[in-house]
């Protein structure tokens, strides 16, 4: 498990995997159909904790970090 701390300063354990994913987001956000099955619905667990934020623009998904 690692910690991630949000924008309001509050600190959120996330899993391993998690982590994995959260480290392929740099300052550009990420489409969905880039993402695997897996990766997706990761990304969507991590949208509920607030550490991702997802988009839509043009009718395309797209993620990208929340945290500081």
């Amino acid at each position: 498990m690692k910690i991630v701390e949000l924008t309001n300063k509050l600190l959120l354990p996330i899993t391993n995997e998690e982590s994995e994913l959260l480290d392929r987001f740099g300052d550009e956000p990420i489409a969905k159909n880039q993402l695997n099955e897996r990766e997706q619905l990761l990304a969507n667990n991590m949208t509920i904790k607030d550490v991702l934020i997802r988009t839509n623009t043009d009718g395309k998904i797209y993620y990208k970090k929340q945290i500081s």
